[in-house]
């Protein structure tokens, strides 16, 4: 089997437009019930690579019975632990490298390199705090026990096995002491599906259409592979952008080029638009705006996309306590995301970096 259910639904703090899937963890190479657990509500996340468990979701016992990451190039033992600050637009979580063989619905990824999070194991560095966004290893702050990164890339930061970067990668001597270093591509933390053993090329996901004020939940469909069987074919008539090394495009909004990016861990599509009101968190307009953006991928002569969009007032949307919406906008000055709002009534397809797909090389998106 290649799928895995997803689930839309109001679970912690009341996050909304947040997308989850469960995952079993278990000792390398052991199947056995004791050495195994299940976690629920990791969200789904095309913006990031990698698997990152809370320790208190995983368990006291099996978060330290999972055998360490080690092998730090710049470790002279070759033997410390390796941690991790992992930075997303919201924040941070800290914590210790592990291997864990990983299922998600039929699929499994052995020994994988997995972050598990606020498991107190060292304290967080200076330079990770000083990124100066919040610390999310928290369900409170997350909304989710973590995070299942499926984006386009393997690695997650593929530049650090090269290079030394401030608040990335580290190997610890002790508690209170883990300095950075460069980490090799094997031993960082990896996107599972790279690691099947089949159906191991991108992801389809799959969300029905919404009515306009939304609903309560929303059941969806996790597909692995894309061209390998018959229930995750790329249509002939898909749209196709091309992504650069850092999954990013063009993204062109009332006639200024952005930065873009297609994210289903963000929450909101995300833009900047000064004609619009906000409040907070959302725009406000006073009625709902049917709204376009158009999407280049990277590639020569990439064909143009118009995609379009709705932007409803936000807080007056969310008065019915649903859980899913697809008119949810946010200011955001940094580029144009589309987040979890474009999933919604679409099959979207996410193609890895290296990998083929009929006549098409990954990394793309499709939909």
């Amino acid at each position: 089997m290649n799928t895995a259910p997803i689930t839309v639904e109001k679970w912690s703090m009341n996050h909304l437009n947040q997308s989850y899937v469960s995952v079993t963890f278990c000792i390398p190479g052991v199947q056995g019930s004791s050495q195994c657990t299940t976690v629920d509500h990791m969200v789904l996340d095309t913006g990031s690579v990698g698997v990152r468990v809370m320790a208190s979701a995983l368990g006291s016992v099996l978060a330290d019975r999972l055998p360490a990451q080690s092998g730090a190039t710049d470790d002279p033992t070759g033997g410390a632990p390796i941690a991790e600050c992992a930075g997303f637009g919201s924040g941070y979580t800290w914590g210790s490298i592990k291997r864990a063989d990983v299922t998600i619905g039929g699929k499994t990824a052995g020994n994988l390199p997995v972050q598990v999070y606020s498991d107190n194991a060292y304290a967080t560095p200076s330079d990770c705090v000083a990124r100066g966004v919040a610390d999310i290893g928290t369900v409170a702050e997350l909304g989710a026990n973590g995070i299942v990164g499926i984006g386009s890339a393997r690695r997650d930061y593929a530049p650090v096995a090269q290079n030394i970067y401030s608040g990335v990668y580290y190997y610890c001597t002790s508690s209170g002491s883990c300095k950075n270093t460069r980490v090799p591509l094997d031993t960082q933390v990896m996107n599972p599906v790279a690691n099947f053993t089949s159906d191991n090329n991108g992801t389809i996901i799959r969300l029905p259409a919404l009515p306009a004020d939304g609903k309560a939940s929303v059941t969806g469909e996790l597909v692995f592979g894309v061209g390998t069987r018959q229930n995750n074919a790329l249509p002939s008539d898909a749209n196709i952008i091309a992504l650069n090394q850092n999954s990013h495009f063009t993204a062109t909004y009332k006639g200024r080029a952005y930065t873009g990016s297609i994210d289903s861990g963000t929450n909101f599509n995300a833009l900047w638009d000064t004609t619009i009101p906000y409040s907070g968190v959302f725009y406000t307009p006073p009625a709902t705006l049917s709204l376009s953006a158009i999407l280049k991928g990277v590639a020569n002569g990439a064909t143009l996309v118009t995609v379009p969009f709705s932007i409803a007032n936000g807080w007056s949307l969310i008065a019915n306590q649903n859980a899913a919406y697809n008119s949810l906008a946010t200011p955001y000055s940094g580029g144009f995301i589309f987040g979890l709002p474009f999933f919604f009534g679409r099959s979207v397809y996410t193609v890895l970096d290296d990998a083929m797909v009929d006549k098409q090389s990954g990394p793309f998106i499709a939909f």
